[in-house]
């Protein structure tokens, strides 16, 4: 989903669930409002945290869009419907949508 895609998408009245897959220091750094911090080699022992968003649009982000597209890829095998990766991660939505967002 490009950065366009996914502002209007959480701009909606259904907006996804915003899933942020890379490290906590990163997290600390800049993170997408609203989004929940699962690093990329935690998610198979949580993942029954976000079992309940199954149904949902669930939209991945890291730093450039490499680990959030192999979390998208597992959460898939798993059975998670609408999952989708940000394009260019949170760089690209700081570039794109909201300067405000520190680029790192």
């Amino acid at each position: 989903m490009s950065p366009k895609e996914a502002s209007d998408a959480v701009a909606s009245e259904n907006p996804p669930f915003l899933l942020d897959v890379r490290q906590p220091e990163e997290h600390e750094f800049a993170a997408l409002s609203g989004s929940t911090l699962i690093p990329l080699g935690e998610i198979p022992g949580r993942v029954k945290e976000i079992e309940r968003m199954k149904d949902r649009t669930i939209l991945v982000y890291c730093h450039h869009g490499v680990r959030s597209q192999r979390a998208v890829a597992f959460l898939r095998q798993l059975g998670f419907k609408d999952v989708r990766n940000l394009d260019g991660g949170i760089d690209a939505w700081s570039l794109l949508v909201d300067p405000a967002i520190r680029r790192y």
